[in-house]
């Protein structure tokens, strides 16, 4: 499992690779987590592919909330598809070795992936606060071409940010250990093996982290504070859980990916610890995708309906 790849800059030997040990220090359970999460991966791939076909074909669906839901399923697959097929191939082979140009490409799609859920989350969020604060200026509000924008917004908004970021990561040397302990290339596990003073870039981080991470989740605080407030000042309690049914989904993935994300990210260093930081890792990069379809299909009548609609279709024929 050794990594030869190295250069000489002066007195100073400096890796091109890393080694991914991920979860070598439990040789015995390589198989058996191997299977885990193939198991995970492949509930994933076939629940959010299950809503991106059902939200574009369901006529019931051709809503605005069921389009950036198409658009949040389709963001889970690419999410996901950055790192567990690279964990998957780790856990069934010895050679874990990764060059610099892969780590760093791995961690770019990763951060501007995870940048657009906070920002998509976001965008479901305000969808969510104009149909149920404002319902009669709804469909005037949230037209087919808001949508498309913020969307795209949505997508392509970390790019530039994440570039930079990813960029001036892997400009530093990295002259000590090569050994990563974690199974895919985030920035802290990376960061702890660069030489010098990497102060500025981990203020950097918590900036970052507040721009993409906590502004977002305040907005989608703040837009879940007027909208419940809306839903108790419904005369009926039909209507208040008619209404309440609408957010509760989303509500559960916002709590689930920003609990996890928030506690990753904005944690003090003094409180870091591998085995945590893996685990935390583990949660919002693979547990929580895997929840998301499930959440959305059990929690949402019109997309279990739509669902058993186009299953009971392909059995038939």
């Amino acid at each position: 499992m050794e990594c030869t790849g190295q250069k000489e800059q002066g007195n100073l030997t400096t890796f091109v690779e890393f080694i991914l040990l991920g979860f070598a220090d439990v040789p015995d359970l390589q198989g058996f987590l191997l299977g885990v999460f193939l198991v995970i991966y492949l509930i994933i791939l076939i629940g959010n592919s299950l809503i991106i076909i059902i939200t574009k074909v369901d006529p019931s669906l051709q809503t605005p909330m069921y389009f950036f839901l198409g658009n949040f399923s389709s963001l889970e697959i690419c999410y996901v598809s950055v790192t567990v097929p690279r964990l998957l191939a780790d856990l069934g082979r010895q050679n874990r070795c990764i060059s610099f140009l892969a780590c760093a490409t791995q961690m770019y799609f990763f951060l501007v992936l995870g940048a657009t859920e906070c920002f998509i989350l976001t965008a479901m969020a305000y969808d969510r606060y104009v149909a149920i604060c404002n319902p009669l200026l709804y469909p005037l509000v949230m037209n087919t071409r808001l949508c498309i924008q913020l969307a795209a917004g949505c997508w392509i908004s970390g790019i530039p940010v994440h570039m930079g970021f990813t960029c001036l990561i892997f400009s530093l040397p990295f002259c000590g250990p090569n050994q990563l302990d974690h199974f895919f290339c985030d920035i802290l596990p990376v960061l702890k093996l660069a030489c010098g003073n990497t102060f500025m870039i981990e203020m950097l981080i918590y900036v970052v982290a507040v721009l993409i991470v906590t502004i977002p989740f305040l907005l989608i605080l703040g837009s879940y504070v007027q909208i419940i407030s809306t839903i108790l000042k419904l005369p009926s309690a039909t209507g208040q859980a008619k209404a309440f049914s609408t957010c509760s989904s989303h509500l559960m993935v916002v709590a689930l990916f920003f609990g996890s994300g928030i506690i990753t990210y904005m944690r003090p260093k003094s409180s870091h610890s591998v085995g945590m930081d893996k685990f935390l890792s583990l949660f919002y990069t693979i547990v929580t995708p895997m929840f998301n379809p499930m959440i959305y299909c059990l929690r949402n009548k019109d997309v279990m309906v739509a669902l058993r609609k186009f299953l009971s279709k392909w059995i038939v024929l």
